[in-house]
């Protein structure tokens, strides 16, 4: 386990806010079963409070647009870390930044091990040959593997989740805090190849509606999803947009509060997992054999488009490749089908 007695692990994982949620389960199983190890955590600065929950670990700020851009920025941030204490660092990102921290920190004696994507399963897995369409393993064992490398264990189970949090104090919905079923809904992505249609998904709404003391959250960011989010309230009593009206802090208090999440292949469903929430995946162009299905979910929460129609799903890894005849895949998931879905999870929550 780790050089020194202080077992203190310097982890870098620079992006996405998605990603950052899924080192959260193995952050918990490392802690779990190497007692007393520490984490110094290097991300960008509005990506802290997902760590900050926390209580062994430590959040250090990257500013890849100001003062550690380029590799002078990394040589000051090398500089800064020389003022903390560590024993080991798990490089959970592998990117040419990180490759350059590795340089400079090649001669402190420190060991450095880096996330191995498995860039080359992954291309084949995209590339349309059938005999690459396999499950590939999966984000958080990648990064489990990295602290194994290390010498520390790391195992994580359904249990290696974050503790329901207080309802934010200064967020009221107009509703009693008991006797609702509260639901999110985060209906972006980063890519057009992920997000479901629009139309579609103020069908699901409407069906959601039908639930007696249905209350629908509705998640997002950016102007124009706070103005489609914005409208979708005004449209359906039910719903309550939180787009643009939280601070993330309060936003993860919320998300724990949740019986489920509806998410698209993107960071909400992340976060929501991280708090052992069921997670109900919609998936367009990418595919959960890529190693990104929100953590503990069974194979049932990943709502697939139609693979017989679209066979060269997954066209890329992150969605961002869309064939000719390709932007309508998520047509084919219909919102009856994730409808059912979310009646069978809360069936079973029930339970």
């Amino acid at each position: 386990m780790g050089k020194g007695n202080k077992k203190r692990i310097l982890a870098i994982r620079l992006s996405a806010l998605g990603d950052v949620a899924m080192t959260v389960p193995v952050l918990l199983s490392v802690t779990r079963l190497n007692p007393g190890v520490r984490f110094l955590f290097i991300t960008k600065t509005h990506f802290a409070p997902v760590l900050e929950r926390l209580n062994n670990l430590e959040a250090h700020p990257f500013e890849g647009k100001g003062i550690h851009k380029g590799i002078r920025g990394l040589w000051h941030l090398k500089g800064e870390l020389k003022e903390k204490d560590f024993d080991a660092i798990a490089d959970l990102h592998a990117v040419l930044r990180t490759g350059i921290l590795k340089l400079f920190f090649s001669f402190s004696g420190k060991p450095f091990e880096s996330l191995q994507k498995g860039r080359r399963e992954k291309k084949r897995l995209t590339s349309g040959d059938p005999g690459g369409f396999k499950p590939l393993k999966s984000t958080h064992e990648r990064y489990a593997d990295v602290f194994r490398r290390l010498g520390y264990k790391a195992s994580p189970n359904a249990g290696d989740i974050l503790k329901r949090e207080v309802w934010p104090n200064n967020f009221d919905d107009g509703l009693a805090q008991s006797g609702w079923i509260r639901v999110g809904l985060a209906p972006f992505a980063a890519h057009s190849g992920k997000c479901y249609p629009e139309q579609q998904m103020k069908e699901l709404i409407e069906l959601l509606g039908t639930v007696p003391n249905m209350r629908v959250y509705l998640f997002g960011g950016g102007q124009r999803e706070i103005e489609v989010l914005d409208s979708w309230e005004e449209e359906f009593p039910y719903c309550v947009s939180v787009a643009g009206k939280l601070a993330l802090t309060q936003e993860l208090a919320l998300i724990s509060n949740l019986r489920l999440m509806i998410s698209m292949d993107s960071g909400n469903g992340h976060l929501a997992a991280m708090y052992g929430l069921p997670v109900l995946t919609l998936w367009g162009v990418t595919h959960p054999y890529a190693g990104f299905t929100p953590f503990n979910q069974p194979e049932a929460n990943s709502l697939l488009s139609n693979r017989e129609k679209y066979p060269a799903i997954p066209t890329s890894v992150y969605g961002n490749k869309v064939p000719k005849g390709y932007d309508k895949v998520m047509e084919s998931s219909p919102a009856g089908r994730v409808y059912k879905r979310v009646l069978e999870v809360l069936q079973e929550s029930d339970h």
